[in-house]
């Protein structure tokens, strides 16, 4: 086919390895809500490195480390590529391996997910598993597993993502003059998780070549010793180490938070659920961090001035089995429950919508189904209880006789048009559930997911307002995401 020599020119990379980099940054403007006043709160932007071809910030230095390698003699055609990866690093060498040729050898952590492991496999790589819970100088430890292998197999090469200076390099030449160029140079703090450290290391560097006073906060993880924990076992992959690698220059931290697996699940989470950005543990990690910044700044009164970026590090796909999974996060007693001392009257005291409901909207036996649907629209609500006082007279719960729905009003009115005329009375289903306001919250979860669309709260026998299956999950929507600000 020809095209006229006024057709623009294709658009198109040359290769896959084209396209890493140069990520996106986005506004952060739904969890955090809860900073107050937008025009007292910091601009807190989140650096999208799940964008990158491979799925994630590690993306950045596969190629980088190859190609240094092959300059130096070290990795020569027909070779096998060897490194211990929590799973992104072995993606972004996997990428470029597939494009160069290489045979590539992986050696995990068994606290990995499958995805992680499946995505390797999908480049062609080979993955070796090793166990978690034993220390780095173990032989079966996958520093010590993959060590063994570089030195047993003819031809290969282990990049040494823990000490390659590559690694920082690279972040140092694109990540951190991304963010400077993005923000205009208005970027106040940086946040990144850290686990090999050449992230912040690379990118903090530039970042503060521009900016003396740049505040840099590495985000960690419960048992690790950046911020001082002791060593031991923890859930949250990619950040965190019991070592501290030569990658990492910590002269460059200005602080640390840390956080529990807990507050990073339940933060990741909450970044897909409000945000709609697909995110894995670590960046969980990197938003409790930002958003406990941003809550001592807006304390302080220094919020409106800054300009908060996060580096959120890696797309969720590689976690539906876990963090995304209820029943993973329910066996590692990661999902969030209501405190023991919640009661069913919080329900009520935890709305949410957007315009202000009566907590009691009630309608009469004696009223016409055209009035209640007039109600019903009114408030923006799905449902009442229907009392056979008489109009205006006090309500109390013997009273309370029905329920209406608007689904149960649309089913009769489509067949029967008539139906609008009538009398509540005549029509009315069943009526709600009573639990008294000070029951434990369980009660209501019992009847809202057993079949209730919604319960009536009692207090000293007069009812106090409905409570919908739509509150309790606002309800323990706000509780997880209060528990992501923690930290």
């Amino acid at each position: 086919m020809t095209f006229p020599t006024s057709h623009p020119p294709a658009e198109f990379a040359e290769s896959i390895l084209d396209l890493v980099g140069n990520t996106p940054l986005v506004r952060l403007g739904r969890v955090t809500r809860d900073l107050g006043p937008i025009e007292r709160q910091p601009l807190v932007l989140a650096k999208l490195e799940m964008l990158n071809p491979g799925g994630s910030v590690k993306d950045r230095i596969g190629l980088p480390m190859i190609e240094a390698a092959e300059r130096a003699g070290l990795l020569r055609p027909g070779g096998t590529i060897i490194e211990p990866t929590s799973g992104n690093t072995g993606h972004g060498l996997a990428i470029a391996a597939a494009l160069k040729g290489y045979r590539c050898v992986f050696v995990m952590a068994d606290k990995q997910s499958a995805e992680k492991q499946a995505l390797l496999r999908a480049y062609g790589a080979e993955v070796v598993v090793c166990p978690a819970a034993v220390p780095p100088e173990s032989p079966e430890s996958y520093y010590s597993v993959a060590a063994r292998l570089a030195r047993d197999i003819p031809g290969a090469f282990m990049p040494g993502q823990y000490w390659n200076e590559e690694n920082p390099a690279a972040h140092e030449r694109t990540t951190g003059p991304e963010i400077w160029r993005q923000t205009a140079g208005r970027i106040t703090h940086f946040v990144a998780g850290v686990g090999t450290g050449e992230t912040i290391t690379g990118a903090a560097r530039y970042l503060r070549s521009q900016r003396a006073e740049l505040v840099v906060v590495g985000a960690d993880t419960e048992g690790s010793v950046f911020s001082g924990d002791i060593p031991r076992p923890y859930l949250t992959e990619g950040v965190g180490e019991d070592f501290w690698p030569d990658t990492l220059d910590p002269k460059i931290v200005d602080r640390w938070v840390r956080v529990p697996d807990a507050d990073a699940f339940a933060a990741a989470r909450r970044l897909t659920r409000e945000e709609g950005i697909l995110s894995g543990e670590s960046s969980g990690t990197a938003l409790v961090a930002a958003l406990t910044v941003a809550h001592e700044l807006t304390a302080e009164g220094k919020g409106a001035d800054a300009v908060i970026v996060v580096l959120l590090p890696d797309t969720g796909r590689n976690y539906l089995s876990k963090l995304y999974n209820d029943e993973w996060m329910r066996e590692h007693g990661l999902l969030t429950r209501p405190s023991p001392s919640a009661r069913v009257g919080d329900l009520l005291s935890d709305h949410h919508h957007g315009a202000p409901v009566p907590p009691l909207v009630i309608v009469h036996t004696g009223e016409t189904v055209g009035a209640a649907i007039t109600r019903l629209q009114e408030f923006g609500i799905s449902q009442m209880p229907v009392s056979e006082a008489a109009v205006g007279s006090p309500v109390d719960a013997a009273s309370l006789v029905g329920s209406v729905s608007d689904r149960g009003l649309l089913d009769r009115a489509f067949r029967d048009s008539a139906v609008i005329g009538r009398t509540v009375g005549e029509v009315m289903d069943r009526p709600l559930p009573l639990v008294d306001e000070n029951a434990a919250i369980d009660e209501s979860f019992g009847l809202l997911s057993g079949g209730a669309t919604a319960v009536i709260l009692i207090r000293d026998g007069k009812p106090t307002g409905v409570a919908t299956r739509l509150d309790l999950l606002e309800f323990l929507n706000h509780t997880a995401a209060a528990g992501g600000r923690r930290g």
